[in-house]
């Protein structure tokens, strides 16, 4: 099995960045690096679990219901993974809020029950789901840098600008906590990428 064809999610093929998908979670969750994270390891154990589940049980599933199928599947794992983050991890369940929840909408999941795991067997199914969750994460960890850095003078919670930046009239870019901020910092790694691609410019 060739791994580096699984890997297109982390750059060439980046869910974001190039399918344009799960933006709306993107823009809500980046505003500080530990959400972000955290939102990005959820969708990605969905992702790669749910991709497995389905791809193992594909031929047995009546096609008139697999999308409800993979609803139950999927609606399963995020439940499971937002009653854990409820236990062990509340204040960033709390961050989160309804978007944990949300992740059973999610396109990318739903796109790759669809395109991939119906159609291959379970080891590649759950290297795909991983991969672009791992995809989906990268953005929203970069975004939320940008925006936790330049916003809140922070990272991960603790003070990065130095006190004497302020002193000297440093501010807070106060814009860099509206969503708004993140869908043009997206908009932005999308023009680079598709700079440094061509083949994925539109002709």
């Amino acid at each position: 099995m060739n791994i580096k064809k699984y890997l297109g999610p982390l750059s060439k093929d980046n869910p974001i960045s190039v399918q344009i998908l799960g933006v709306c979670s993107a823009l809500a969750v980046t505003a500080q690096m530990k959400p972000a994270l955290v939102m990005g390891l959820a969708v990605t154990i969905v992702a790669g679990i749910s991709n497995l589940i389905i791809s193992s049980i594909r031929k047995t599933i009546p096609n008139r219901i697999r999308i409800i199928v993979q609803l139950v599947v999927v609606a399963s794992l995020v439940i499971i993974v937002d009653q854990f983050l409820q236990a062990f991890f509340y204040d960033v369940s709390k961050m989160l809020s309804v978007f944990v929840g949300l992740i059973i909408t999610n396109c990318i999941i739903m796109g790759r029950l669809e395109a991939f795991a119906l159609g291959n067997k379970p080891l590649p199914s759950l290297i795909d789901g991983l991969a672009n969750g791992a995809g989906y994460g990268l953005v929203l960890v970069i975004v939320a840098f940008f925006r936790e850095t330049l916003g809140s003078g922070t990272l991960w919670s603790y003070r990065v600008i130095p006190e004497s930046f302020y002193e000297n009239g440093y501010l807070n870019n106060g814009m860099m906590t509206l969503p708004s901020m993140a869908l043009i910092i997206i908009g932005v790694m999308v023009w680079i990428h598709r700079t440094k691609n061509p083949y994925l410019q539109e002709n």
